[in-house]
């Protein structure tokens, strides 16, 4: 069962399997970055001070956006699936959402822990390479490279906090447009609760109108009944 609903009319299933081809993307990605930074870098001073594995800021960068888009689609499914009418769908997208937003979080987190710990060891390589430095004089080249790659680092943070504020904000304007619907249910719902009751009120108006002409009529004919009965009465004893 597809509900449509999110950019482009996409169905929740449309937006599900897209989600699941970034999560795989973004697992891809963060192999590979991963790899790149373990890997032993050459370079001609290695063996005074071994570089640490080249940095893959431009691709942890792209991971990055693939989680944002992730998440986007995961608060839009979850939207959809609660609109679904029957209990069954709705809970078993319940249950598929939940472990989407679950698995891209993990892979975020780790993504987040191989950027500290680049950093650190971009750090203690820059420290060392200082060392070489006052040793030799020799190693000034090397100090360049963690500069222009410290900066590469500062970029990609300075792009991931731009993503998430994007990405809260996306949130944001959701969850709003998500309480104003409700408040217009909720409206509508007192709307048609009130006319309900007006029209129950002039059921019972007319109910009681046909009641009091039905008592004014036996009112009515009990009285002349009883003026015939003394009438009669009364002529009979005279």
């Amino acid at each position: 069962m597809d509900f449509s609903g999110g950019a482009g009319g996409a169905t929740l299933s449309e937006m599900y399997q897209s989600a699941r081809r970034l999560l795989l993307s973004a697992r891809d990605g963060v192999a590979r970055v991963e790899r790149l930074a373990s890997a032993p870098a050459s370079s001609s001073y290695s063996a005074s001070a071994p570089l640490v594995g080249a940095p893959d800021p431009a691709g942890a960068e792209a991971v990055r956006r693939e989680v944002a888009q992730i998440q986007g689609l995961c608060v839009q499914m979850d939207r959809l699936w609660r609109s679904i009418p029957a209990k069954g769908q709705r809970d078993l997208w319940k249950r598929k959402v939940e472990q989407l937003s679950e698995e891209v979080d993990s892979l975020k987190e780790t993504l987040n822990k191989h950027s500290l710990r680049q950093r650190k060891r971009i750090l203690e390589a820059k420290e060392r390479a200082e060392l070489f430095e006052r040793a030799n004089g020799e190693s000034s080249h090397v100090l360049q490279i963690f500069d222009d790659e410290a900066q590469a680092m500062q970029s990609a943070r300075s792009s991931s906090r731009m993503l998430d504020e994007a990405f809260e904000t996306g949130v944001a304007i959701l969850h709003k447009y998500s309480d104003q619907r409700d408040r217009l249910k909720s409206a509508q719902r007192k709307a048609l609760d009130v006319l309900n009751t007006v029209g129950l009120s002039n059921s019972v108006l007319k109910l009681i109108e046909k009641r009091h002409r039905v008592d004014k009529r036996i009112a009515y004919g009990g009285m002349i009944i009883t003026v015939v009965l003394m009438v009669a009465f009364w002529r009979w004893t005279h």
